[in-house]
């Protein structure tokens, strides 16, 4: 199949190489002239903008949208709406608010065009093992387009889930649990690592956890992997960023009622690792050195 694709970021230009692999033609577009060079380089045909895209594929057209959500993803999706035509597919990988993708889908559809919301995981390593795909829309364009997505997912990883939202929802609840087993696995090697008596060797455990054990995953291989490079991880910064979807995931468990502290505190846990000294536990010191006379330690 000939596809537009736009977004040739470290997921983006990835994606583009395991679908040219699979045979499909790529017309490949990114504000960054070389990145589109490096998809031209793997045998995508090199686009000059999001028209371009358009121009060079014939109707009905299917373009891959992969940036960044909000307003990148709000301004590509206009832009490109006003060259398309009725039967054109657009399908937004990135991790949209799904509620943003409900509202642009229902926009598109009074044009005719559709909308397919297709979280995405895989990573870096998708290129190699595949990506999972979440996808909710029409049908219709899902099953007219299901070769694209056989192509970039591992056998049995790709699915349609639901109507428009339904794919950025379930990636954005995905997001979230991922957030909550970071957090489990960071609690647990760190506790390991105080230990010092032991000098225990993490990057042997964490491949140890992975031999049959209750708690064995693709995150425990990953933890292997950055273990043997630096293994106490002298060279990295306790800092942790956000992309927005714990944030969405925490919010819509309180729109709903839902219980849902491991992932609401892993969240919060994120933001405590920004803080070079947290005032909070500045006032708490000063309490406790107040009504105790415990000590404080002074800069």
């Amino acid at each position: 199949m000939k596809i537009g694709f736009i977004g040739l970021g470290k997921m983006g230009g990835r994606m583009i190489e395991r679908l040219i692999k699979g045979g499909h033609e790529i017309v490949a577009f990114d504000p960054i002239r070389k990145a589109v060079k490096e998809a031209e380089s793997k045998g995508a045909v090199p686009a000059g903008s999001p028209q371009d895209v358009v121009d060079k594929l014939d109707p009905p057209r299917v373009i891959w949208i992969m940036v960044p959500s909000g307003q990148p993803t709000e301004e590509t999706i206009t832009s490109l709406s006003s060259f398309l035509k009725a039967g054109d597919i657009l399908i937004d990988g990135g991790n949209s608010l799904y509620k943003d993708s409900m509202r642009r889908a229902q926009e598109l559809q009074a044009k005719g065009i559709s909308l397919l919301d297709a979280g995405t995981s895989g990573g870096v390593w998708g290129l190699e093992v595949g990506y999972c795909l979440m996808i909710g829309g029409e049908e219709a364009a899902f099953e007219s387009v299901d070769s694209v997505f056989k192509t970039l997912a591992p056998n049995n990883g790709y699915a349609y889930v639901g109507p428009s939202g339904a794919g950025h929802f379930v990636k954005m609840v995905h997001n979230g649990i991922e957030y909550a087993l970071l957090q489990g696995y960071a609690e647990g090697f760190e506790i390991l690592n105080v230990k010092k008596e032991f000098k225990l060797d993490l990057g042997k455990i964490a491949n140890l956890w992975n031999q049959g054990s209750v708690i064995r995953s693709w995150l425990l291989e990953l933890a292997e992997d950055a273990f043997k490079k630096d293994p106490a991880l002298r060279s990295i910064r306790g800092y942790v960023e956000d992309s927005g979807e714990g944030r969405w995931t925490v919010a819509e468990a309180i729109d709903n009622n839902v219980p849902a502290p491991l992932i609401t505190l892993a969240l919060l846990e994120r933001f405590r690792s920004r803080q070079e000294d947290s005032f909070s536990a500045k006032v708490i010191a000063a309490l406790r050195n107040e009504f105790g006379g415990h000590g404080v330690k002074k800069k």
